[in-house]
C-alpha cells in the first residue's frame, strides 16, 4: 500500500505544481484563479474566495454555467473539519409533473428550454455560505463579477464554438439569446471581447438590496431579492412564453416565483469512503458522488498491478469497476428519504457488496446493464443507443462527445487559505445554450430536470420538490480526519471516472498532482447518459491518443469498443492540497484547453 502523495519530481509536467504556505486557488479559467487569490490576498479566507471566483465563472465561461444553474461543494471549515456538503442544487418546481410533460407530448425531459428548468440554485446557495461562513460584504465578493461583465472577457476557443452551433437556434427561436451574444448579428469570434451589462446591472441590484444592520443581515436582504423580489419576478414572467425546446417542438416553462421561494441551501454530512489509507468525501445519492465510492470500493479488492491506469489490464480493470457503479446509480440513485438514502448508501458500500461486486470483473469487457443486488427491486432505464437518438433543436448532451471532444457544460474551483478552510465547489446549468436569455437579467435558467426521468418507477424520476439526480461531483480527501485535498472537473457523467484516474494515481501509485492531471485519461459510456436525450453506448471506451498503440491494442483484444481522441482532449480537473503535519499548501491544473490555472503562495 503507497503513503500520501510525493511530491512531483517529474521534469516533464506541462507546469509545476505549486507549493507554498499562505494560499492556493485552481479553476477551470485563470480569471476566476486570479480573483479567488486576490480575494485571500486582500484578507478574505477560502469561502469568500471560491464564491468571488464563481460569480466570475457566470462571466468567463456563459456556456459552462451561469446565475440560473446550480452548484454542489464539499467543502471543511477550520473550526470543524468534518467534511460537508453544500446542497446548491435546485429542484423540480411545483408544476414539474410526470402528467404536465406526457400531455405536452413529451417522452423525456428536453434537453434544452425552460420547461427542463430546476429551480436555480446557485446564487442563493453561495450568498448563504458568504453569510455562515465567509466574512466579506457581499459588493466586495461581487466586484469583480461586475467589472468583467462591464468591461468585458475574452471569448476563449471553446465559447465561440459552441455560440457557432446555436446561432441558428438564437436567431430563429431565442431572439434574446441572439440580441445578449450576438449584438452584432455575427458570432464573436475567439479572443474577441464580450461584454454583459445587463447581467452586471442584476448584480448591482442585488448589491443595493442589502440592507440592515450586519453583514449577514445585509446578505439576507439580498437574498430575498433574489427569492422573493425582482429576479424571481422576471424569471417566471418570461419562462412562461412558449419557447423551442430540443424537443423540437414549443412550450412555456412551469418555473413560477413561488418556486423561488421554496428553495432553502443547506449543508449536509458528506458520504465517505476509504481508499488505500484516505478518506474520500463525496455529495449523496442525488448527485453521482458515490459511484466514485463505489468504483474506489471495488478497486480496493484488486492489487496495484491490475489497476495501473497506464497498462491495458488497469485501464480495463478500472472501466469494468466504473461500469458496475454507473449501473448501481441508475438502479438507486436519487434524491431519497434520508432514511432510505441512508440505507442504501450503506448497502452499496457495504465491503461484502464490493467484493461480490468486483467478482464480477473478468478478463473480457462486459457489454450488460449489470445493477447489484441490495435487496430492493434495482431500476432498468430505456436502454437506447446513440443510434436510435433522434437529432433536434438545441443542445442536449453538452458534455463529452464520442470522439472525446469536450463542448463543456461545468466550471469547477478549488481553494484552501492559510487557515486551512477548503471548499471543492462545481458550477454549473444554466449555460447560455440551455434555455433563452431571461433579457432583463442577462442570464438563462438550466436544465438540469432533464436528468429525470418520466417513469414514477425510476429512484430518479421528475416529481415536484425533489432534486434532479444531478453530475456535479466535487471531491474531498481526508488523512486520518483532516482535511488534505479538495478536487474535481467538468465532465457530466465523466466527472467521477476522470476523478477515479487522479486518486488512483496519486493514492496507489504516488504520483504528485500536475503529474496525475497531465497523464493519459479515458472513459466509457457504456451506460445510459444523464442527458438528452439519454442514450448509452455498451462496450464503449474513449481514450487519449497518448495511452499508446499498444494500450489500445490490448484493450481491443479484452473487447472493449475503443475509440482513440485526441492526445490532450479529456478532462479539466484541478485540485488544492494541504499536508495535515506540516501544513504546506499545494495546487495544480489541467493544461488542456489552454484555460485552466492554478495559482497561490
Amino acid at each position: 500500500m503507497a503513503g500520501p502523495p510525493q511530491p512531483d519530481t517529474d521534469p516533464h509536467t506541462t507546469r509545476p505544481t505549486l507549493r507554498g504556505s499562505f494560499g492556493m486557488c485552481a479553476s477551470t479559467h485563470w480569471l476566476a484563479s486570479a480573483t479567488a487569490q486576490s480575494v485571500l490576498e486582500r484578507g478574505g479566507n477560502a469561502f469568500d474566495a471560491a464564491a468571488a471566483g464563481a460569480f466570475v465563472l457566470h462571466v468567463a465561461e456563459p456556456h459552462l454555467n451561469g446565475p440560473g444553474g446550480d452548484l454542489v461543494a464539499v467543502l471543511a471549515a477550520v473550526g470543524d473539519p468534518s467534511p460537508v456538503v453544500l446542497a446548491g442544487q435546485g429542484h423540480a418546481p411545483r408544476g414539474a409533473t410526470i402528467e404536465h410533460f406526457l400531455a405536452e407530448g413529451l417522452d423525456h425531459v428536453p434537453g434544452a428550454g425552460a420547461l427542463a428548468a430546476a429551480v436555480p440554485g446557485a446564487v442563493d446557495s453561495w450568498l448563504w455560505l458568504l453569510a455562515e461562513h465567509g466574512t466579506w460584504d457581499l459588493p466586495e465578493v461581487l466586484a469583480y463579477a461586475i467589472h468583467y461583465a462591464e468591461h468585458g472577457v475574452p471569448v476563449v476557443p471553446q465559447l465561440a464554438r459552441v455560440l457557432a452551433t446555436v446561432e441558428n437556434l438564437f436567431r430563429t427561436h431565442w431572439p434574446t439569446s441572439y440580441a445578449l451574444w450576438m449584438p452584432e448579428g455575427r458570432v464573436p469570434r475567439a479572443h474577441e471581447t464580450v461584454v454583459n451589462t445587463t447581467y452586471a446591472r442584476t448584480l448591482r441590484r442585488l448589491c443595493a438590496a442589502g440592507t440592515g444592520g450586519s453583514r449577514a443581515a445585509r446578505i439576507r436582504s439580498t437574498r430575498r431579492a433574489w427569492r422573493t423580489g425582482f429576479v424571481a419576478n422576471a424569471v417566471a414572467e418570461f419562462a412562461a412564453v412558449p419557447h423551442r425546446h430540443s424537443s423540437g417542438t414549443d412550450h412555456a416553462g412551469v418555473i413560477t416565483a413561488a418556486d423561488f421561494a421554496d428553495f432553502v441551501p443547506s449543508l449536509e454530512p458528506a458520504v465517505t469512503a476509504e481508499f488505500r489509507g484516505t478518506t474520500v468525501a463525496k455529495a449523496g445519492l442525488w448527485s453521482q458522488g458515490p459511484v466514485l465510492l463505489q468504483a474506489l470500493s471495488l478497486l480496493d479488492h484488486f492489487d496495484d498491478e491490475q489497476i495501473d491506469p497506464s497498462t491495458a489490464q488497469g485501464v480495463h480493470t478500472i472501466t469494468e469497476a466504473v461500469k458496475l457503479a454507473m449501473a448501481d446509480r441508475e438502479a438507486f440513485y436519487g434524491h431519497l428519504a434520508p432514511a432510505r438514502a441512508e440505507s442504501v448508501v450503506r448497502q452499496l458500500l457495504h465491503p461484502g457488496y464490493s467484493e461480490e461486486r468486483a467478482g464480477l470483473i473478468g478478463s473480457v469487457a462486459s457489454t450488460a446493464f449489470r445493477p447489484g443486488d441490495i435487496g430492493v427491486p434495482p431500476y432498468t432505464p430505456p436502454l437506447v443507443t446513440a443510434q436510435d437518438a433522434v437529432a433536434a433543436d438545441g443542445v442536449g448532451e453538452p458534455t463529452v462527445q464520442q470522439t472525446g471532444e469536450t463542448r463543456g457544460d461545468t466550471c469547477h474551483i478549488d481553494v484552501v487559505d492559510r487557515w486551512g478552510n477548503m471548499i471543492s465547489a462545481t458550477p454549473s446549468g444554466g449555460w447560455l445554450q440551455s434555455s433563452p436569455a431571461v433579457p432583463d437579467l442577462g442570464f438563462a435558467l438550466g436544465t438540469r430536470l432533464q436528468m429525470t426521468w418520466l417513469d414514477p418507477a425510476a429512484p430518479s424520476c421528475l416529481e415536484p420538490g425533489r432534486r434532479p439526480r444531478t453530475t456535479l461531483s466535487p471531491t474531498l480527501l481526508l488523512r486520518d480526519g483532516r482535511p488534505m485535498a479538495s478536487l474535481g472537473t467538468p465532465g457530466g457523467d465523466q466527472q467521477d471516472q476522470w476523478q477515479l484516474l487522479y486518486l488512483v494515481r496519486t493514492l496507489a501509485f504516488g504520483l504528485g498532482p500536475q503529474e496525475a492531471i497531465d497523464a493519459p485519461a479515458f472513459h466509457t459510456k457504456a451506460f445510459p447518459s444523464s442527458f438528452w436525450p439519454r442514450t448509452w453506448s455498451p462496450g464503449s471506451l474513449v481514450v487519449e491518443e497518448r495511452a499508446g498503440a499498444a494500450v489500445v491494442d490490448g484493450l481491443r483484444e479484452r473487447g472493449h469498443d475503443v475509440a482513440v481522441s485526441g492526445p490532450w482532449s479529456q478532462g479539466r480537473l484541478s485540485v488544492v492540497t494541504r499536508d495535515p503535519d506540516t501544513g504546506v499548501l499545494g495546487a495544480a491544473a489541467n493544461p488542456r484547453g489552454a484555460q485552466d490555472y492554478a495559482v497561490g503562495r
